[in-house]
């Protein structure tokens, strides 16, 4: 079973998730938070595997409830759940460690595979969104030119950018693969430079773009 932690500000939201995800067989939810401050404490009690989190919610916001699971060291695999379309926040998302980004459309399948694949160290975020911002990026100047196509990623570089995904920093990469920050951080240059992106928020969306994860 997956033990999933259900934060939503919203009781009736939180029993329809709860009964829904009891039909998979898979999922068991081992606790719950209505606000940001019960969402930080409940996580860092349970250390559940997925974390379903809603993006506004009274106290904190899921991004920063996710910022200060980060900074504490006790963040966990996450899917952000919003009934908001909001570009903003799925790149605010990808840049504090998500590693999904759902509107609260979805159906129960969709949840459940979402869950699956994050639980299983994926990331996933929905298509019709990721299009929609990767739109919005091809106005962005680049800081300089991609080769095109780009230049194929060597394994090592498809790796670090999956991790570079979950959130990641440069140090937890090198302690995962057991190599040294400072490859890491080469390996990180050249994936910037071969997707001619300028940071590591664009590098995942472009990566989520070419299907390289």
């Amino acid at each position: 079973m997956i033990r999933v932690v259900l934060v939503d500000d919203q009781t009736l939201v939180r029993q329809g998730i709860r009964s829904l995800l009891a039909l998979s067989g898979e999922v068991t939810i081992v606790a719950e938070a209505a606000d940001g401050d019960e969402a930080i404490a409940v996580v860092t009690r349970e250390r559940p595997d997925v974390v379903l989190l809603d993006v506004r919610m009274p106290k904190k916001t899921g991004l920063e409830v996710l910022r200060e699971l980060r900074a504490a060291g006790t963040l966990r695999p996450t899917i952000l759940l919003t009934t908001f379309d909001d570009d903003d926040a799925l790149i605010e998302a990808v840049k504090a460690g998500a590693r999904g980004y759902l509107l609260k459309d979805v159906s129960l399948e969709q949840l459940a595979e979402a869950i699956r694949t994050v639980a299983a160290g994926g990331t996933l975020i929905r298509p019709a969104v990721t299009e929609r911002v990767m739109r919005g990026l091809e106005q962005v100047r680049r800081d300089f030119d991609a080769l095109s196509p780009p230049d194929p990623l060597t394994r090592r570089e498809l790796e670090i950018l999956r991790l570079m995904a979950g959130g990641y920093s440069n140090r937890e990469i090198a302690g995962a693969l057991g190599t040294a920050e400072g490859t890491v951080k080469n390996h990180a240059s050249s994936i910037l430079s071969k997707l001619g992106v300028r940071d590591r928020t664009r590098a995942v969306l472009k990566a989520l773009e070419l299907g390289y994860i």
